[in-house]
């Protein structure tokens, strides 16, 4: 009878953990660019969850009696008092009441919404909330992605 050794030899092993390597530092750059695309989505959401409440709200200034559509006004949204500029949020602060976000995941400030677990947390990554500035004129929403 023959001794027969099964296994692998060291270059074999050598050479496998070689090839598990460049194929984890090549699949690494993927995923670390993925959470960037994933932020650069949640703030796409964001500017389009701004745009339907500023839409609810102004239908229930337009409801209301009488009618908040006016330079000032206030209208109830969810329990929150919302005021509002033309029927539309007077500015972020309020929009983010009328859209009852978690404030632990966007910074709610009178300039817009910006996500707060962005690599640069600022106003680098969200949007800018311009109120309407007339009659008739909607606000705008300006998506800013350049910190996330």
């Amino acid at each position: 009878m023959r001794n027969q050794q099964s296994g692998f030899t060291l270059i074999e092993l050598i050479a496998v953990i070689v090839i598990l390597g460049i194929l984890g530092a090549t699949a690494l750059p993927k995923f670390t660019d993925l959470s960037h695309n994933a932020r650069i989505a949640a703030v796409q959401a964001v500017a389009g969850s701004m745009s339907t409440a500023n839409a609810l709200i102004y239908a229930s200034a337009v409801l209301a009696s009488p009618s908040q559509t006016g330079a000032t006004g206030s209208v109830s949204i969810g329990g929150n008092t919302v005021a509002v500029v033309y029927g539309f949020a007077k500015d972020g602060t309020y929009l983010a009441l009328g859209m009852d976000l978690d404030p632990t995941a966007y910074t709610n400030v009178a300039a817009g919404i910006y996500l707060t677990n962005a690599p640069t947390p600022g106003l680098t990554c969200g949007v800018t909330y311009t109120a309407s500035t007339a009659a008739g004129v909607a606000p705008k929403y300006a998506p800013t992605v350049s910190g996330c």
